[in-house]
């Protein structure tokens, strides 16, 4: 895969970084063509770069059930190949001009993702019209994928199990729904897949009705427009209609998940339960609980496990917030013989978050913090494309944007504590993912729930239905 600067995973845009300045996303041209591709485009002059960005409805969540990953492997795919290149021809193309460009599934989207100078747009277009309206999905390309897809899951089982975590969660917590869905797939789904499968999500999940494109940069917005017109204003629907999303499963905690890894030395855990959707409407409340409770270095988690206890290198709190209600969680990592003592603390951090909210320094510390941070990934073409795209994908106007670091402001003692309340689990209803040497932790980790257990072997993610 050829690698993408990173993108504002807020999809926020800041004109100026200085406190206290008006915050206003520039000015868009938006056109929907008339097979439902959606465009937006944003001149910005001032260096001769442009950032694309497109987001093709679907990802993770319309994996079949038991062809978990399917969409992650025609990502990828789709860039090994297209047109009249085949793969090294593909990846020639883009480094001899110093681009960048990326395929990648999420939960709810495929991404495609590019950076090019300006004077490169049209081969950047072109290539990016290829990958999505021609790809060759090429057999042997399918097989070198997967079998790598396999054997990568299967490494960071062995050496680095810590990056799992997140998937165990998800499919903890979600179960069936296409939330608990792996975007990776498992070692069982991916092993289960065909080439046949990855032709037939092609056709029956990437077409023009949805297809979102952001161009920012050194362009001239109605030339970028009629040719994306061009390239696309052809293009077929999907087959299949998307539909919508049936509601999230509630958590149904005290409960845990014990995945056996013999030997381990380090104990890994989540602890968490369901969240909020990405247009919450205490947005600003939320990002400044999150920085004091677990979303800096000096967090309340990390300062508790970390910094006075030694007990972990690092100890986060976690938001995933999709179109619907997602996830809120802990993440840290221990010794083994030290795994409830980090748990019990990571508790007792939730519980003071719960009780005491934030005094007026630490708020205020908090927001020049956001203010600080807010401005360093919001800077590019890339980034504004993103941004772009991401507003179109979750149907958020300017509002979501413009203002964000006024109502950072404007937050206060008073307004954090229902939000706190609302958001952050009940300690005594929580679910455990603890990944470790379960005969060494079996017994101490069953204080917090009833357990069920996977070996970290097991070539799946989720507990099997009863």
């Amino acid at each position: 895969m050829i690698a993408a600067r990173p993108a504002a995973v807020l999809g926020l845009l800041l004109l100026c970084g200085f406190a206290g300045a008006a915050v206003e996303l520039p000015p868009a041209e938006r056109v929907v063509l008339d097979n439902g591709a959606v465009i937006v485009v944003n001149e910005k002059h001032d260096v001769p770069l442009v950032g694309i960005e497109v987001l093709i409805r679907g990802g993770a969540v319309r994996d079949p059930a038991g062809k978990e990953g399917v969409a992650a492997l025609t990502a990828s795919l789709l860039e090994r190949g297209a047109g009249e290149r085949d793969a090294l021809a593909f990846a020639a193309a883009v480094e001899s001009v110093g681009g960048r460009l990326s395929v990648s599934a999420d939960l709810e989207y495929i991404r495609v993702r590019g950076e090019f100078l300006s004077r490169d747009l049209e081969l950047a277009l072109e290539l990016i019209g290829d990958l999505i309206t021609g790809p060759r999905l090429l057999p042997d390309e399918f097989d070198k994928l997967q079998t790598r897809r396999i054997e990568a899951i299967r490494a960071a089982k062995d050496r680095d199990p810590g990056v799992l975590m997140p998937i165990y969660a998800a499919g903890f917590l979600f179960g069936d729904h296409p939330y608990g869905n792996p975007e990776t797939g498992s070692e069982t789904s991916l092993g289960e897949l065909g080439h046949a499968d990855v032709s037939t999500y092609y056709e029956n999940e990437i077409g023009a009705d949805r297809l979102i494109i952001a161009v920012s940069g050194d362009i001239a917005a109605a030339d970028v427009v009629q040719r994306l017109t061009d390239v696309f204003g052809g293009f077929r629907a999907a087959a299949e209609s998307l539909g919508d999303l049936p509601p999230a499963p509630g958590s149904d905690g005290p409960r845990v998940l014990l995945i056996d890894k013999p030997g381990a030395t380090q104990t890994y855990f989540w602890i968490g339960g369901p969240g909020v959707a990405i247009d919450y409407p205490a947005r600003a409340e939320l990002d400044v609980a999150n920085t004091v409770f677990g979303g800096r270095f000096t967090s309340m988690l990390n300062t508790a496990l970390r910094v006075e206890s030694g007990l972990t290198y690092g100890a986060r709190s976690t938001l995933v917030r999709p179109s619907s209600p997602g996830s809120v969680g802990i993440r840290s990592f221990t010794r083994t013989d030290a795994t409830v003592e980090a748990i019990d603390m990571a508790l007792g951090v939730l519980r003071r978050l719960k009780t005491d909210g934030l005094d007026e320094t630490t708020l205020e510390s908090a927001q020049n913090y956001i203010r600080g941070l807010f401005p360093t990934g919001l800077e590019t073409a890339a980034q504004l494309a993103a941004s772009f795209a991401e507003l179109e994908f979750y149907g958020l106007d300017r509002s979501f944007t413009d203002g964000y670091l006024e109502r950072i402001d404007a937050v206060t003692v008073e307004s954090l504590g229902p939000v706190i309340a609302a958001v952050y689990p009940d300690p005594d209803a929580l679910l455990f993912v603890i990944l470790g040497d379960a005969e060494a932790i079996r017994e101490p980790v069953a204080r917090y729930g009833e357990a069920v257990e996977l070996a970290i072997t097991d070539p799946v993610f989720r507990v099997p239905a009863p």
